[in-house]
């Protein structure tokens, strides 16, 4: 299948694996980029840029097709080496940079001049438009129903992506609720050039994560996520445990003087006791709704090639089959 996100990042399938905490380790990455997608390693997991080199290598060596470094610019006081894990990215002669959070602008330049392309997480067409003029490449549109953060207003893809159609002029991919070939063929068909999956990728054989973790998403049903940290306006969505709902207890209790320091306990630092050592219920964690769609836990390569045949399968069949002679 032939996109303007295959053409852009040099992949054979328009299928991008989400960079997750904890979870874009080299060997889910490579796994994603060896059948035919575009894998993410994720840069602040790994703890220092010396780290995210070796981690690069560490790819390299897995596998001989493009992939790419996902970078989250965080509002906080004090933020990580970023011109240190861009270094690492440039050494490293990864070309593709997912970025998110907080607006890349300040380190475009220097990126761009090595040759990186540049795809922006967005949850607005707003924000999608801001990535447009400050020159990325591409942007990943994230809609109401992502694990992780949807941002502040609540629009669904079946909105969010036409509306990002109807302004874009870059390519973009569809993000939230993309588990399978319906997931793709109905995002081409509102406007996107591929998805970006972060959930599905999760419940993979290749995954570097712990099997509760695994376990846990295939046993959610559609209704098993949470949305936290609203009155903080930092909403995440996550995995029904008993952490969020310890957590959504706190913000009902202390209503509108709630403060971040209130629900430390729950979200910092879990993500190594969750994905690692598999102690889900110890904080919260991102998980998408797509949960519900999620059956197995096949290989990267299996489940990529299984997307591309029913998506042909689709179009060619049920699609082309409704047309009048």
């Amino acid at each position: 299948m032939k996109t303007r996100i295959t053409e852009l990042f040099g992949i054979r399938h328009p299928i991008i694996q989400g960079g997750m905490h904890y979870v874009g380790f080299a060997e889910l990455a490579s796994a994603v980029s060896n059948a035919g997608g575009l894998g993410i390693i994720t840069g602040l997991t790994q703890k220092t840029p010396q780290d995210l080199a070796g981690e690069i290598q560490r790819c390299r060596k897995m596998t001989d097709k493009p992939f790419g470094v996902n970078l989250t610019f965080l509002p906080t006081i004090q933020a990580p080496d970023y011109p240190g894990y861009i270094n690492a990215i440039i050494d490293g002669g990864v070309k593709i940079v997912e970025t998110a959070g907080r607006n890349p602008q300040p380190y475009m330049p220097i990126l761009q001049e090595a040759g990186v392309k540049i795809i922006h997480k967005c949850t607005s067409v707003r924000h999608a438009l801001k990535a447009e003029k400050i020159g990325c490449d591409a942007v990943s549109v994230d809609g109401f129903e992502c694990g992780g953060h949807p941002g502040e207003d609540d629009i669904p893809n079946m909105i969010l992506l036409p509306r990002a159609a109807e302004e874009l002029t870059i390519p973009f991919v569809a993000s939230g609720g993309m588990a399978d070939a319906r997931s793709l063929v109905a995002s081409l068909a509102l406007g996107a050039d591929g998805i970006n999956m972060g959930t599905r990728f999760i419940a993979t054989q290749e995954a570097p994560v712990h099997e509760k973790v695994k376990q846990a998403i295939l046993s959610a049903t559609e209704l098993d996520t949470r949305l936290v940290l609203r009155p903080l306006r930092n909403t995440e969505r996550v995995l029904a445990n008993t952490a969020a709902e310890r957590l959504l207890e706190k913000e009902k209790s202390l209503g509108s003087s709630i403060k971040i320091e209130d629900v430390i306990e729950e979200v910092a630092g879990v993500y190594p006791k969750v994905m690692m050592d598999g102690e889900i219920h110890s904080g919260v964690w991102s998980c998408g709704m797509v949960a519900g769609l999620i059956h197995d836990i096949p290989t990267c390569g299996q489940l990529i090639d299984r997307i591309m045949a029913d998506a042909e399968s689709i179009v060619r069949e049920r699609l082309e089959g409704m047309l009048a002679p």
